[in-house]
């Protein structure tokens, strides 16, 4: 059965996905000239379209409009590529921003059931507050900063990082796939993470992709649109943002500011010698952070010119691009950074006692098998 669809949808449905026509044939098991002819004609037959829809992660219904929906980010973009706003977000960013708020709509629900207050915290240190003040308020809520932390490498330390946030009442999620779906990896290109704020359940996404190097960034920069009460999508970039996008400016300088305090930097510089590299190797050591991180606040310290810091900077991370990647590891070990160890305890919990069916429990963990979900509470310490 052959069906004629708008042209420009299908175009459309392509772009959305981020895909080439040569890419797009290679999914649909065709040559690049059927793709072009599709696009130019818009007649295939309803097997055809129903992969289309499929292999670009469209509902099947929004081929057959006449115009492609007005697809909007339900929170402020502030993501830019270079000095221009970001593109169409993708169907990947939308589901994970989607799934994100349907899970922590549930958690909101739980805690309000329980008559949990709001966390004070929440929208504390608003965008004007001085950098310094806001970066001071992350670190006593938290009890937590990396230069205190036990571990030796940058994934145990954010591990640690979560935690503490956690422990605060923040659902801290780091995933770098669209739920458990291998296939669908998340680009760091195209973001690095979001908040989420709510003055019950605040929830912050760090693009478990993108590079540990770059992750704990990222997630102090999300944790400071939670103090700012600012909810938002970000890209962050090389940290460096124009001082007109007043909220980005903020957050990123706090997240500096908590991971290397620029006075204490100051002090310790004037004690420390050796080459360049030699000074960010020793001050990579003691706070605990990445060499980007360093050498960001080696600029905001007027040690470098921005020229030497973009040079630096971008060096830094051609070579975390050559580092091997590792794998996914063990599925139920990796589930709690995927999903929030405190939303699923919360969840699993719920739905041991009876209070949240199966059904629903199993939708929000992107689970489909219940061998999946024992096997999982188990991990979580739960007796199933």
């Amino acid at each position: 059965m052959t069906i004629d669809l708008q042209p420009h949808l299908l175009e459309w449905a392509r772009l959305r996905a981020r895909l080439t026509e040569e890419a797009l044939g290679e999914k649909m098991g065709v040559q690049v000239e059927k793709v072009v002819d599709w696009e130019t004609s818009g007649r295939l037959t309803l097997k055809q379209a129903e992969k289309l829809a499929h292999v670009t992660y469209t509902p099947f219904g929004y081929l057959f409009l006449p115009e492609p929906p007005d697809e909007k980010l339900p929170i402020p973009d502030f993501r830019t590529v270079g000095s221009k706003p970001a593109v169409r977000p993708s169907p990947d960013l939308l589901e994970v921003i989607y799934q994100s708020q349907r899970r922590q709509e549930w958690f909101r629900e739980y805690l309000l059931g329980d008559e949990q207050p709001v966390l004070s915290m929440v929208g504390s240190t608003p965008v004007g507050t001085t950098v310094t003040t806001a970066a001071a308020a992350i670190r006593r809520e938290l009890r937590f900063h990396p230069s205190t932390s036990c571990e030796n490498t940058l994934d145990g330390v954010i591990r640690e990082f979560s935690e503490a946030a956690e422990a605060a009442g923040i659902l801290v999620v780091r995933a770098g796939i669209v739920g458990n779906n291998t296939h669908r990896k998340l680009d760091p290109e195209e973001f690095r993470g979001f908040a989420l704020v709510d003055a019950h359940a605040p929830l912050v996404f760090v693009n478990g992709a993108d590079f540990k190097a770059a992750q704990i960034f990222t997630l102090a920069h999300e944790l400071a649109h939670v103090w700012a009460g600012e909810s938002a999508l970000s890209n962050l970039d090389d940290t460096l943002v124009p001082e007109q996008q007043r909220v980005e400016w903020f957050c990123n300088a706090v997240a500096a500011e908590y991971l290397v305090p620029l006075a204490e930097l100051k002090e310790r510089l004037g004690r420390l010698v050796g080459s360049p590299e030699q000074v960010v190797e020793a001050l990579r050591r003691h706070y605990r952070v990445s060499e980007l991180v360093i050498i960001r606040r080696l600029y905001d310290a007027g040690m470098i010119s921005k020229k030497e810091f973009r040079g630096w900077y971008e060096s830094r991370i051609e070579a975390y691009r050559k580092e091997p990647k590792s794998s996914g590891g063990d599925f139920y070990k990796s589930q709690p950074n995927k999903i929030g160890r405190r939303f699923a305890t919360a969840l699993i919990a719920s739905t041991l006692e009876g209070k949240t069916l199966f059904r629903e429990a199993m939708s929000l963990l992107d689970m489909k098998k219940m061998s999946t979900f024992r096997e999982f509470a188990r991990t979580l310490k739960f007796s199933v």
